[in-house]
């Protein structure tokens, strides 16, 4: 029986691929205030500046590729159950190959009804004012901004309390409820964590271990050390 892998990555995982991290280091998403662009609140105070700015989003995704991270993870599918639960918006897992993914904070190739949560479409192009659903309500990006309830979050818990490793990869865990997670790892999961620069993971219960690594470095290592203990 293959082991359970569960995948916990955020955006460290693609800036390889030339998409940028969510947040720079002075608070800005791509020039803009977080609360202007990811929130109820941006989007009917300016839902034109929100829709600009995912169509630039849109369109940058649609220009790069899964880096070496991404493809080996899916590669694992040989050799583990894995599961992905990402913080990411983009679809660079899915592009590898990985057939099991779970987006935390929504997709950016879909889109939604600004009525009915539910009706939920795929989309490559722009979005703009006066693109509706089929009743005739105004489409918004199938995004969870700031605010807003993680609808994903309890099945990712699920996941997490069935895996027999859990690997977070280019995320500080900081982002509540997400950072929330590996506490429902079981006692003897084992803990892994992908990242050049770790951030500190307080209260720990179970066993970690550290890959100091861009993410394709450290998948690739993971790889081989899984392989061994398994």
């Amino acid at each position: 029986m293959k082991k359970k892998l569960v995948i916990l990555s955020g955006a460290g995982m693609s800036a390889e691929s030339g998409i940028k991290t969510f947040r720079d280091s002075d608070g800005l998403w791509e020039g803009h205030n977080v609360m202007d662009v990811a929130t109820p609140e941006g989007w009917h105070r300016n839902t034109e500046l929100v829709l600009d700015f995912y169509n630039q989003r849109r369109r940058q995704l649609l220009e790069v590729q899964p880096n070496l991270g991404h493809l080996t993870l899916a590669e694992m599918e040989d050799d583990f159950e894995i599961n992905i639960v990402t913080q990411n918006v983009d679809d660079l897992h899915e592009r590898a190959g990985s057939t099991n993914v779970l987006h935390l904070h929504g997709e950016l190739l879909k889109v939604r009804s600004t009525k009915n949560a539910t009706a939920i479409q795929d989309w490559t192009g722009d979005l703009v004012l006066g693109d509706l659903d089929v009743k005739g309500n105004q489409l918004r990006p199938h995004i969870v901004w700031f605010g807003e309830e993680v609808p994903a979050l309890e099945q990712a818990m699920d996941l997490v309390e069935q895996a027999d490793y859990v690997v977070v990869i280019g995320t500080s865990m900081q982002v509540y409820p997400a950072a929330a997670l590996i506490d429902f790892a079981k006692k003897d999961c084992l803990l892994f964590y992908i990242d050049p620069k770790p951030a500190s993971i307080p209260n720990l219960r179970n066993k970690l271990e550290l890959i100091t690594m861009s993410a394709s470095e450290g998948v690739q290592f993971l790889k081989e050390r899984l392989t061994a203990i398994s």
